[in-house]
């Protein structure tokens, strides 16, 4: 499976996402001569090699009408519409979600899905500033040279995923500094109060490195293409990125991208498990139910002899780490028990797909695992089943129905 590991040590910014991806391309030269080419109003990109802490990587500069924004210290470029954002805006112009939209959608030659990412991760700020501010979206504003800055940075991530196209994103916990940060409303603690709501629901941590590290557009460029976030898995890595910020640290400031194969199926997962001896097996399939729906992979019981010789059952659910709260919260909830265990695991599966056969009887679908020399299919029983009853058969015939249209499906 290819997949992308990003290590945010040191956070995330736009620019820096962007160079990282970039180091990934086996000619990175001309992608950025595609990205210069896409028309985004006033603005240039610039890629030059730079040093930190003894590694080489890539600084990105964007330049918004030959005026440079601050990388990965912007942050907070929104504020209600007729509130000004101090220093700046009797400088520049400001653009609302309706203006953004615009410049994506009417402005840039872009691929659909590309486009599509790209407004999907500015919402994603803008209901955060939202939120912050107190206001509905449309009335957030943003200052003109942050705008197109973001909008380079968010546009430049997204081609770069669709160039790389990875199966799977994952990430390490964002490190997301500490201290303060001043904006156009003076003071705010780290994280940004619109980057610590976008990153709801994410991992992350702060630390003896003082300054903001992760922006709001790094931070929902994550949350809109990380499926996981984690230790780096098992991978054989093929290439490797630094995209470098701006600022000087004791340790080397960068975002670290491998791109490389993992094997098809594996995963780090979190087992959830309680002993229950006071539940009927009516409320334990209910509460089995609700685990489901929280987002377990799977869930099950194990019969078990517990204290004064008194039987019960042991519930397991395996989950990934994203639901994971969730997934102990259901087991509170629809449970009777007053403490769990968890324990994080590593989970191998085959590749699974599905397809179907067309049988005298309907369509019958057909469930396909391969992988680690195995290869092997059943049908869906419950397809299987429906056949039986409608046509008044048994399975078995239904069964040997779709056996002779899988195997004309074979011969051609």
């Amino acid at each position: 499976m290819k997949t992308l590991y990003l290590d945010l040590g040191m956070g995330a910014a736009g620019d820096m996402l962007t160079a990282a991806l970039l180091e990934l391309l086996p000619e990175p030269e001309r992608f950025v001569e595609r990205l210069n080419a896409l028309g985004i109003p006033g603005v240039a990109f610039t890629a030059e090699s730079v040093e930190k802490c003894g590694i080489r990587g890539t600084h990105m500069t964007v330049t918004v009408g030959g005026e440079e924004e601050h990388g990965e210290e912007a942050h907070d470029h929104a504020h209600p519409h007729g509130e000004g954002d101090g220093h700046a805006s009797h400088h520049h112009h400001h653009h609302g979600m309706h203006d953004i939209e615009h410049i994506v959608s009417g402005q840039m030659e872009l691929p659909a899905s590309v486009r599509e990412n790209v407004l999907a991760v500015y919402r994603l700020i803008a209901e955060a500033e939202s939120a912050v501010h107190g206001v509905p979206v449309t009335d957030i504003h943003f200052h003109e040279v942050g705008t197109m800055d973001a909008i380079a940075d968010i546009t430049a991530v997204c081609l770069l995923m669709a160039e790389l196209a990875p199966d799977r994103v994952v990430a390490s916990p964002v490190h997301v500094g500490s201290g303060t940060v001043r904006c156009a409303h003076g003071l705010l603690p780290v994280p940004a109060p619109a980057t610590a709501r976008i990153l709801q629901g994410v991992p992350i941590y702060g630390g003896s490195v003082l300054g903001e590290l992760c922006t709001p557009t790094g931070a929902a460029l994550l949350k809109h293409f990380v499926s996981a976030f984690g230790d780096m898995p098992v991978m054989r890595v093929s290439a490797v990125g630094y995209g470098m910020g701006k600022k000087d640290f004791e340790k080397a400031n960068c975002v670290r991208a491998m791109l490389g194969e993992t094997e098809e199926g594996s995963e780090a997962v979190w087992e959830i498990a309680c002993n229950l001896d006071d539940m009927t097996g009516e409320k334990t399939g209910f509460a089995m139910e609700r685990l489901f729906e929280a987002g377990a992979l799977d869930v099950y019981t194990v019969p078990i002899g517990m204290k004064k010789s008194r039987p019960g059952i042991m519930l397991c659910a395996l989950c990934r780490e994203e639901e994971r709260e969730a997934v102990v919260s259901a087991v509170f909830r629809h449970t009777a028990t007053i403490g769990i265990r968890m324990y994080k695991t590593e989970r191998r599966t085959l590749h699974r797909s599905t397809d179907a056969v067309e049988t005298s009887f309907g369509t019958i679908r057909r469930k396909n695992v391969s992988g680690y020399g195995v290869s092997r299919w059943k049908y869906e029983f419950e397809d299987l089943a429906a056949a039986a009853r409608g046509h008044g058969v048994s399975l078995a015939e239904v069964e040997r129905s779709a056996d002779r249209a899988a195997e004309k499906d074979e011969q051609h």
